[in-house]
């Protein structure tokens, strides 16, 4: 008879743990004392609660505190166990950081070098009724990479540390928008299991469009277990049980749901998700589960490789964002944090997050919200810009670590895509890694084969890909544009962001462009002054290879140099929505050749000049406003085609999109209208069309004043230039604006004299709990527009620099 007792040594639970500095480069004081953690929890955020450090991301803290990721660590609790007469009684540690000891009673059970995966250790006859003590000490984690190096060599990777020696989150070693905080700790729960016979060890509910669930159900028994169990599954409302016999490692059963509820993705259909509970005696498994088919094609045609994903054998026009850890002491998010942070995906009109290769296998939390919310989940395997050892011990921990990571999620209707590294293969290629590797294996042996036959085995109805970029051909340059997945660094890294036009991608799965992060976020952890963009701490929360000279140089002749430090923090956030809204509005004029794009980022860990849409605060730049518009559901934009402007209109609804499209040249400086061209276009569902400019409208008589306004009858809005800003004549007093309170904010209403350009309120300059719901607003004459502020009074009046516009620079 099966029999399960759990025991939580969770700070939840009640265990009561603290940690210690062992040795290494620790201040004097704290070698040996103990403090209080918190477990799960990490030693900085320990240290941080204990008042022992300060803030690591504020200022320069963050070299000040390197010495973290140097020195050993002790974490022990001491708790209380009653025998209850079970058989077998195991430690079941689900996240260790990373390279650790486990020691109960002053016995070693055993040794962990991998932070992706969890660990069970026997403590049968070592666990005694009353009191216990248990210890896990930590390596530092920059030293136990360095000694892997000393000890089985170096291979290639990006970025300070040698973190491709371990198998622990990358970007924790720092990264080009992250701090290096290299943690250690009980990073996830830890608790001791009291059983007899037979329990179960994991379950993979994979349903299908067709109805059908197979609960895949992995059992262990002891050695002497003699009795047959019985294993049940349940889910809306039909139930299937087996009876196996002793040391039967695997139990199927099959479901079937009659007029099953389909899973879509948000923008394609509803959300329904089912309850599985899988029984065997008094242990129990549940989990959720959504009925649905996922496909890709990737078969050649004329124009190279396509990247078409399809749900229940619909395709999906990819609107996504990159997914980092969504702060870089990840124990501190839980099921509010991610819910905020994915519903920024949503708000934007996204509908796929890619789980980047240099972060971590997320918790439920987040594959749960996605699987509510319909945000497809792009799943990397975590390898991020560097060579790898096939040899042991690593190869063995990375089998151990991927079969676990696709047990737990292939039961997630969100689920989409699993991709075996991040830019790996792109580096073997063409960022010099061979003469150093010497002929080593580089990883090529887990992308190609062990972890697509791990996703063939685990996850069938998922598909794989060897890597991103790739091409689906070895023979394939694994980044070009005619083929698969590509990423596109040379704009921002090299050239201007008109460059995103030179390329046709059939799907591209990075691009980005920096800007800075909201006033308020930037300025609580930045304190030089005066505050400049080469400031000792800003230069600390800029993390890019040159950033500051490249947001300088990315300007262009788009928009001129700032004059001040508010203009820096104006124009670089403005050059970053453009920048990524000229490439998207690109890539969707080319569907349906163009089948997707998943922009370089959506959040940050911390406090940061970034990539990113939303900063560390949760603040969404203005880069957040222009993907909402550009991820919108239809989409009008002004394209050049062969020496000539088009309206290029994408559709992606179920539903056909008639509408009167009127093209109107203006004068930026009154309210002119000098040309006007009224066209009707018809675009059926998910689909595409251009429709040619005639020349009155097209064609300018003053280039320098005049612009294109685009609007469909039913709201849809474009605008068009015939010059860049540093160009264009605007107004410099285009503009009136009324305050109103209301409750719980206030509402500032601007009406338009003359052309308005991108208009953005920044009320967190005022007040940091300030959010706004509008940015980037562009206004003909007669036009008005209202921004609505929560979390804070009204102030007397709002302008330069809390009211900013392209106006007030030119």
């Amino acid at each position: 008879m099966t029999s399960l007792k759990t025991l939580d040594l969770t700070t939840d639970g009640g265990a009561a743990w603290t940690v210690h500095a062992v040795d290494g480069p620790a201040p004097d004081g704290l070698i040996g004392r103990a403090v209080a953690a918190t477990v799960p929890g990490e030693v900085h955020t320990d240290l941080l609660a204990a008042g022992e450090i300060p803030d690591p991301f504020d200022g320069d803290n963050e070299s000040a505190l390197h010495w973290i990721g140097r020195t050993r660590w002790k974490f022990q609790t001491t708790f209380s166990w009653v025998a209850d007469g079970n058989e077998r009684q195991e430690l079941v540690a689900e996240g260790l950081d990373t390279v650790a000891t486990v020691s109960l009673n002053g016995q070693e059970l055993g040794r962990t070098a991998n932070q992706h995966r969890s660990y069970r250790f026997d403590v049968t006859g070592v666990l005694v009724a009353g009191d216990n003590e248990l210890m896990v000490e930590f390596e530092g984690p920059v030293a136990a990479a360095e000694a892997e190096r000393a000890k089985v060599g170096s291979w290639p990777h990006t970025n300070l540390h040698p973190y491709n020696e371990l198998r622990k989150m990358a970007s924790n070693f720092g990264w080009d928008w992250g701090p290096d905080v290299a943690t250690a700790g009980i990073w996830r729960p830890i608790r001791i299991e009291s059983w007899s016979g037979v329990r179960i060890d994991a379950v993979r509910p994979l349903a299908g469009a067709d109805g059908v669930l197979n609960t895949f159900v992995s059992l262990i028994w002891t050695d002497t277990a003699s009795e047959y169990a019985t294993v049940t599954a349940e889910v809306a409302g039909t139930t299937q049980s087996t009876s196996v016999k002793p040391g039967t490692d695997t139990a199927v059963l099959t479901n079937r749901v009659p007029a099953v509820d389909l899973w879509w993705p948000r923008g394609h259909g509803e959300q329904p998700l089912y309850d599985v509970t899988v029984t065997l005696a008094d242990d129990t498994w549940t989990g959720r589960v959504g009925f649905r088919d996922i496909s890709l094609n990737v078969a050649p045609d004329n124009d190279g490789t396509p990247f078409v994903l399809s749900v229940n054998g619909k395709p999906i026009y990819v609107r996504g964002a990159n997914w980092i850890p969504d702060d870089a002491f990840v124990t501190r998010l839980n099921a509010d944090t991610y819910r905020t942070s994915i519903e920024d995906a949503v708000d934007s009109g996204m509908n796929l997050l890619r789980v980047w290769g240099g972060g971590i296998y997320e918790s439920e939390d987040f594959y749960d919200i996605c699987d509510e919310l319909g945000i497809l989940v792009w799943q990397d395997f975590l390898f991020a810009c560097a060579a790898y050892s096939e040899e042991e011990p690593l190869w063995s921990e990375v089998e151990a670590e991927a079969r676990e990571a696709v047990t737990r999620l292939s039961r997630h209707a969100s689920l989409a895509v699993w991709n075996g590294n991040n830019e790996n293969i792109w580096g073997y290629v063409e960022w010099g890694w061979r003469v150093p590797l010497a002929g080593r294996p580089w990883g090529a042996g887990y992308y190609l084969d062990l972890l697509p036959k791990i996703v063939a085995e685990l996850d069938p109805r998922t598909p794989y890909s060897a890597g991103s970029p790739y091409s689906f051909d070895q023979f394939i340059h694994p980044n070009d544009d005619r083929h698969g997945t590509m990423h596109i660094w040379d704009v921002w890294n090299q050239v201007d962001y008109t460059t995103y036009r030179k390329y046709k991608p059939r799907f591209v799965s990075e691009f980005g462009f920096q800007g800075p992060p909201a006033w308020s976020t930037l300025t609580s952890v930045v304190h030089d002054a005066p505050l400049d963009p080469y400031g000792q701490q800003m230069l600390v929360h800029q993390k890019a290879f040159e950033g500051n000279l490249k947001l300088e140089r990315g300007l262009g002749e788009h928009l001129p140099v700032w004059k001040d430090i508010d203009d820096w923090h104006w124009i670089t956030q403005l050059n970053q929505a453009r920048a990524i809204a000229y490439g998207i509005e690109h890539f969707r004029s080319l569907f349906p050749l163009n089948t997707g794009a998943v922009v370089w980022q959506l959040n940050d860990n911390w406090p940061v000049v970034s990539w990113a849409a939303v900063d560390g605060h949760g603040i969404r730049k203005p880069l957040w406003y222009a993907l909402k518009r550009v991820y919108a559901d239809r989409l009008l934009t002004v394209q050049p085609r062969e020496n000539q402007l088009v309206v290029a209109a994408h559709n992606d609804t179920d539903a056909q999109w008639s509408t009167e499209v009127t093209v109107t040249r203006r004068s930026t400086l009154g309210d002119d209208v000098l040309a006007q061209e009224t066209f009707a276009i018809e675009i059926a569902a998910r689909s595409a069309v251009v429709h040619d400019l005639p020349e009155s409208v097209a064609v300018a008589g003053n280039p320098s004043s005049e612009y294109l306004e685009v609007r469909g009858a039913d709201g849809v809005t474009a605008y068009s230039y015939f010059v860049e800003d540093t160009e264009l004549q605007l107004a410099g007093n285009a503009y009136t604006t009324a305050i109103t309170p209301t409750e719980g904010g206030y509402d500032v209403t601007v009406t338009a004299t003359a052309l308005a350009k991108d208009l953005a309120l920044f009320p967190d300059r005022l007040d940091a709990a300030a959010r706004v719901d509008s940015c980037l607003v562009t206004l003909s004459a007669g036009e008005t527009h209202t921004f609505h502020v929560t979390g804070a009074s009204a102030p007397d009046q709002v302008g330069v620099p809390v009211l900013r516009s392209v106006n007030d620079l030119v």
